[in-house]
């Protein structure tokens, strides 16, 4: 989006598609009562939102995503370079979240995690697994409280046998909480791909963060297949 701009300080987001921001001090923005910018819209995460824009008698920004357009209702006294941040925040988690219910609408994590949990000896209990668009420093995770499983959206698109390590990890940390030498050891035994799978999660890591900085040759190097080891 480039007709606003400028940081601003999230307070909360929730309540279904509601978002509510707060400004410590409103003296120091200047009132712009309409939009200048025609037929203005954003784009996150590859989607595009049209964008309609309202200053209202409001004491936060308030934002709903109907279809395909954006409705952002906000104070008359919050500066459009604010506003464009804390639109652009709000609909990435409005983006995210509408996509992680899409992806767990059929119940294919849980009956992955179930039968990667009948390989362990205790067979632990799952009583629900759904991957989650909110997950970005953890690949999985297991609450023992809840019985339930949350693995990173972006696995759906990888191998099974990289998905089904990612899941033996997590109950394997059932019986040990740490990476002690029995934790992998029992892990490699209910997942005999568990060394492949890191080296292949590493290196998805590695090219999500270098993707940006790299050249342009490179890029399409690796998008064209990369290469082999072999000759």
């Amino acid at each position: 989006m480039t007709f606003l701009g400028a940081p601003v300080h999230l307070v909360r987001a929730e309540g279904g598609f509601q978002g509510f921001w707060r400004w410590d001090r409103p003296s120091d923005f200047a009132y712009t009562p309409v939009m200048t910018a025609l037929n203005p819209s954003i784009t996150i995460d590859g989607v595009t939102l049209d964008l309609r824009v309202t200053r209202k008698r409001v004491k936060n920004i308030n934002v709903r995503m109907v279809g395909n357009e954006l409705r952002v209702s906000a104070p008359r006294w919050v500066s459009n370079h604010e506003l464009d941040e804390a639109i652009t925040e709000l609909a990435r988690r409005m983006i995210r979240r509408e996509r992680a219910r899409k992806i767990n609408r059929a119940d294919d994590a849980l009956t992955l995690a179930r039968r990667v949990a009948k390989r362990f000896s205790n067979k632990p209990e799952i009583v629900a697994a759904r991957f989650s668009t909110q997950q970005r420093s953890r690949w999985g995770s297991y609450s023992t409280r809840t019985r339930t499983i949350q693995l990173n959206a972006a696995l759906r698109q990888m191998p099974l046998w990289v998905l089904e390590s990612v899941v033996a990890h997590e109950l394997a940390h059932i019986d040990h909480p740490d990476h002690s030498p029995a934790f992998w050891e029992l892990l490699r035994k209910v997942c005999p791909q568990t060394e492949r799978a890191r080296a292949f999660l590493e290196g998805v890591t590695w090219l999500g963060r270098s993707w940006e900085r790299l050249p342009p040759v490179e890029r399409s190097l690796l998008v064209d297949g990369g290469g082999g080891l072999d000759d």
